[in-house]
């Protein structure tokens, strides 16, 4: 681009247009930042950004840096997952006062698997108005590169770190029919992969997307059962932030169900129960996970 043509988007009526709207006081903006590639930033953002009385980040360090990026330098105070109750009190103190108060988080939209939501709710139990700066979220710019055709999808972010909870977790997810959006970090992906592979039918679509909007942006789809071989194929393909978007649970087969019922309790009057959900497993070729499940509410009933 020309430096004439960049003069003439800088003069474009629309980058006035922020100006020109309202930002009243006593109010708590909710700002989402880029997600990696800066410019992503929107126009709104920055004015109200600029004219914040104080702006509650994460990390004052990379906010501090994203905010000279474009000139602005405003009040930074640090909410984080350790002070956000804390922190809470104190921007409503601020707001009391008739102040700006601007919520952003390092990357993406506040409250979104990242701190933030303690302070909105103290904020509105308080009585004060909370706006939101809408902008970059990587679980639709994943959603949105996907081709899972699905119209709803359902946002589970991190899993436990734990595999026995991990394992709970992903057993819970296995009939949603809508797409799982998960989030991983590069150190824990491989385990994520393997966890999805044992939880999940290996037919299922899986999506990874990371680095997005970076210089190294990467999204990938193919089944469960091809991860694992995709993911150890490149080193560099273990680095960097994930998401991750699995298949929704397929339709159930009435018949099919009818029939593991019949098998689950001609198995379950000489077995136990995990003996039964073995068996079914091997004779039905469904999930010994969703299985053990039915074989406890039958032994119930």
């Amino acid at each position: 681009m020309s430096d004439t043509q960049s003069s003439q988007i800088a003069n474009l009526p629309v980058i006035h247009e922020a100006a020109q709207q309202s930002y009243p006081t006593g109010t708590l903006y909710v700002v989402a930042t880029p997600i990696g590639n800066v410019t992503d930033i929107t126009l709104r953002a920055l004015h109200l950004l600029a004219l914040a009385d104080v702006v509650a980040c994460e990390d004052t360090r990379k906010t501090g840096a994203l905010l000279g990026r474009f000139g602005i330098n405003r009040p930074l105070l640090a909410a984080h997952q350790h002070n956000e109750r804390e922190v809470a009190e104190r921007l409503v103190e601020r707001l009391a006062g008739g102040a700006r108060v601007a919520l952003v988080s390092d990357a993406g939209t506040p409250a979104v698997s990242d701190p933030g939501a303690r302070i909105v709710d103290a904020v509105r139990k308080a009585g004060y108005r909370v706006l939101p700066l809408p902008g970059a979220s990587a679980a639709v710019t994943a959603l949105s590169a996907a081709g899972l055709v699905n119209d709803r999808f359902y946002f589970v972010g991190f899993l436990p770190a734990k595999p026995k909870q991990r394992e709970t977790a992903l057993a819970e997810l296995a009939q949603v029919p809508a797409t799982l959006v998960f989030y991983e970090a590069p150190h824990r992906i491989d385990e994520c992969v393997q966890a999805l592979a044992h939880a999940f039918e290996p037919a299922r679509q899986v999506v990874f997307a990371r680095e997005l909007t970076k210089l190294f942006e990467e999204v990938h789809r193919c089944t469960l059962g091809e991860a694992t071989a995709w993911l150890k194929g490149d080193t560099n393909r273990e680095r960097g932030e994930f998401v991750v978007l699995v298949e929704g649970a397929p339709a159930r087969d009435d018949a099919a169900d009818a029939d593991a019922d019949r098998i689950l309790r001609i198995l379950l009057a000489e077995c136990s129960v995990k003996q039964a959900a073995s068996l079914a497993a091997q004779i039905t070729g469904l999930k010994k996970n969703a299985l053990y499940d039915r074989a406890l509410q039958l032994k119930d009933e």
